[in-house]
């Protein structure tokens, strides 16, 4: 028997206040449970009266309150927060020679691709640009299985075996009894880690170089990291590199820009990437290999199964062979790009691993980080995980999630139940099938590192010299700042040992930096050498001569001269950059011509950190109200002292002279046309970084 309150609201839903809901007009478009069930209402829970308690029997509230309650599944413990994007790979040159894997040797061959990119200290929730490794991790949809390329934006780590993993991760990751930094290596338990294994000293240099602060995850390398072998028909091997060029060049940010683009947008490379894509900009890699032979590599002065080891390309040429394409962004972050599993394991016949034994606990640890990550050992069977280019088959069954549906009765092998006329199920292929490299073994076991694996400085002293002299600036005053926020001096002591070992100079400077003496050189297990240096570790100057792939800020006030605004446009569009308005307000401004002109960004909220270069197009009268502005001071301050052209109208002399902006060669007089600004935007003005910050 009804109660009165249970009498329905003559304005809407029984309890819903009086509201009105939009309801299905088709079938296929009404809310469903998980089950198919059709809801009628997913407003109000069910109740004992308008008033009373909700009941125990509603099945819709508890199933959806449940799946939200384990919508958050729990997070990689590294490489949390990522960004990622479909795409293909397209082979342009085979390896037939090497190896007989179908996708390294089907010239045109396109495979389906999904490429995640990542920090790797931060959580999830933590921002997109502190000072951090890259993940690059690619899985290749291959015609013989799924192919899982593992690798960062360098080239080498900090450790060489990977029984140091967790304790690595553990000193970079908040410290245990106060649960900060976040996403941050400079602290005291990093450092206190690290030089304490001088084998990350390799490392340490590439961290703390401007490839720790990319400009763009479109604009960064990407490396195998660990060696591998190549298998071809004849189960001949070679050892093998892997590596990743991008298209648009490798560009950085400065340090104090990279902090300032974490407070006006977090999400700035995840941004960047996904416009990029939705844009038709697709970025773009070329594929390269190193490849040896077992006697090459032997008479290498140092081991590449060592994985704090790069080849120099002046010693093995990369070979370039294929390309890589983003074109499609994720229909869904969580179907996809949360829930993607990438494992080293996954390797089509022709591929195989080396005896790196950094690489050979990674063949365990990422499979059982995804039973742990993804709650069941059928993973695989999630769309972004399964295998698109071929069946995946075998006689593994059931486990929690199991969505396959099999029929017949034979689960095991051998089997004769096809010579009943049963379904007997798959099979071995010998011939076809996976096999891997036959490695003659001998020795006793043993716990103990290679002698070939004991020089830890050469190639440490090899990057640092090969660097540019403002590369090797930003490095040194890369480790200052780090070291600063390290309390605990004999830290600090130690660090300087080791850097001594790599470079007196860089040691010097770095002590001058943190205002300590330099102590005594650390012992080496073996005395550095000194390597012909190599141009192609560099950044600076690894990039083409044109603004593609960039973004040029427009800053402009009412009365502003639109024609001018249209050049420096056009100009800038036409050498490939994407092009904001910004204004002091949202709404836009009212052009000298009284046209009014729509802004893409309000002053306040779209800072010039988040460009490679801006124009400064103003009236008298706007600028005159722009000097009061602090965001307006500080957009042409940022700008010039991040090193970036500024193009600007002779009204808006007052606003760079408040900002402290001083004439050089990037600050560009728009009175004589877009293109001389169009060309100082192309690189940074390096000559200027001497004028605007100190320096190690």
């Amino acid at each position: 028997m009804a109660r009165k309150d249970d009498a329905p609201s003559s304005t809407g839903k029984p309890g819903n206040g009086g509201e009105l809901h939009q309801t299905a007009s088709a079938p296929d478009a009404r809310i469903t449970t998980n089950h198919g069930v059709p809801v009628s209402d997913n407003q109000n829970s069910l109740k004992g009266g308008r008033r009373g308690p909700t009941l125990l029997e509603d099945f819709v509230l508890r199933e959806k309150i449940q799946h939200f309650d384990h919508e958050r599944i729990p997070e990689r413990i590294v490489h949390a927060r990522g960004s990622a994007a479909h795409g293909f790979f397209e082979l342009t040159h085979s390896l037939a020679k090497h190896t007989r894997a179908k996708v390294l040797t089907e010239v045109g061959q396109k495979t389906e691709v999904f490429v995640r990119f990542s920090t790797v200290a931060g959580g999830a929730g933590s921002v997109d640009t502190p000072r951090d490794v890259r993940g690059f991790a690619v899985k290749f949809y291959t015609k013989e299985g799924n192919w899982d390329l593992v690798g960062n934006n360098i080239p080498v780590f900090f450790i060489q075996d990977a029984i140091k993993f967790p304790d690595l991760i553990h000193s970079v990751k908040m410290e245990a009894d106060r649960g900060y930094p976040q996403a941050a290596s400079a602290h005291d338990t990093f450092w206190d880690f690290v030089s304490l294994m001088p084998e990350a000293t390799h490392m340490i240099m590439w961290a703390m170089s401007d490839r720790g602060i990319p400009r763009s995850l479109r604009m960064m390398e990407g490396f195998g990291v660990n060696t591998f072998r190549l298998l071809n028909e004849k189960d001949e091997a070679v050892l093998v590199k892997f590596h990743w060029r991008p298209k648009l060049g490798l560009q950085s940010t400065c340090w104090d820009e990279a902090v300032k683009i974490a407070g006006a947008d977090p999400d700035y490379h995840r941004r960047d990437l996904h416009e990029a894509i939705a844009a038709g900009d697709f970025p773009e890699w070329e594929f390269g290999v190193q490849v040896l032979t077992q006697d090459e590599a032997d008479a290498l002065p140092f081991d590449i199964l060592d994985a704090t080891k790069v080849i120099p390309e002046e010693m093995v040429p990369i070979q370039i062979v294929g390309r890589l394409v983003l074109d499609r962004n994720p229909d869904n972050f969580f179907a996809e790009t949360e829930q993607v599993a990438f494992l080293p394991t996954n390797m089509p016949p022709g591929i195989d691993v080396s005896e790196d034994p950094l690489l050979q606990g990674r063949l365990f640890s990422y499979q059982d980080t995804q039973l742990s990550r993804l709650g069941t050992v059928n993973f695989h069977q999630i769309p972004i995980n399964r295998a698109k280019g071929c069946p995946f088959q075998n006689l593994q069954r059931d486990g929690h999630m199991q969505t396959q549906v099999f029929q017949g009765r034979a689960n095991y092998e051998p089997n004769s139940l096809a010579e009943a006329g049963e379904e007997g199920g798959p099979r071995e292929d010998p011939q076809g099938g996976f096999r891997s490299f036959a490695l003659p073994l001998e020795g006793t076991k043993v716990r103990l590192r290679a002698e070939s694996f004991a020089d830890h400085y050469s190639q440490a002293r090899l990057f640092f010299r090969s660097q540019s002299a403002p590369e090797q600036a930003h490095l040194a005053s890369a480790i200052v700042f780090e070291l600063s926020k390290v309390s605990l001096e004999h830290i600090r002591t130690r660090v300087l040992g080791n850097l001594r070992n790599v470079d007196e100079d860089l040691a010097r400077r770095v002590a001058e930096g943190l205002g300590m003496d330099l102590p005594k050189k650390t012992a080496a297990a073996v005395e550095p050498t000194d390597m012909a240096l190599s141009p192609g570790l560099r950044l600076i100057g690894k990039y083409p001569d044109s603004l593609k792939g960039r973004a040029v800020g427009i800053l402009v006030t009412d009365g502003a001269d639109g024609a001018l605004v249209e050049a420096v446009r056009a100009a800038a569009v036409g050498e490939g950059a994407t092009v904001q308005i910004v204004a002091p307000k949202v709404g836009g401004v009212t052009l000298k011509n009284g046209k009014r002109l729509k802004a893409d960004g309000q002053l306040a909220g779209t800072p010039s950190v988040i460009f490679d270069a801006v124009a400064l197009v103003l009236s008298k009268e706007g600028c005159a109200m722009l000097l009061n502005d602090g965001a307006a001071v500080d957009f042409a301050k940022n700008a010039f002292g991040h090193l970036k052209a500024i193009g600007f109208t002779a009204d808006a002399q007052p606003l760079l002279d408040k900002a402290g902006v001083e004439a050089d060669a990037g600050i560009v007089d728009l009175k004589g046309g877009a293109p001389a600004f169009v060309a100082a935007a192309r690189t940074r003005q390096w000559d200027r970084e001497p004028k605007v910050r100190l320096l190690a």
